[in-house]
């Protein structure tokens, strides 16, 4: 691999390589950001869910009792 590194050009080495490295880190972290913001949307759509079978189910109650 070390043959294989200094084999490439100087330019490819202190240019080209960088900004692939840099682009790939960049699509990685957008990645884990959308997964993050899909897991937290996820959450927040159940918790509402939640939310109004609670409410339903304390009408329900309510309801039943008059």
């Amino acid at each position: 691999m070390a043959e294989l590194w200094k084999s490439l050009p100087s330019w490819v080495r202190n240019i080209v390589v960088p900004i692939l490295l840099l682009v790939i880190a960049w699509k990685v972290f957008w990645t884990i950001v959308g997964v993050v913001a899909g897991i937290v949307g996820f959450a927040i759509n159940v918790l509402v869910l939640v939310g109004i079978a609670a409410a339903v189910v304390i009408l329900i109650k309510k309801a039943a009792k008059n």
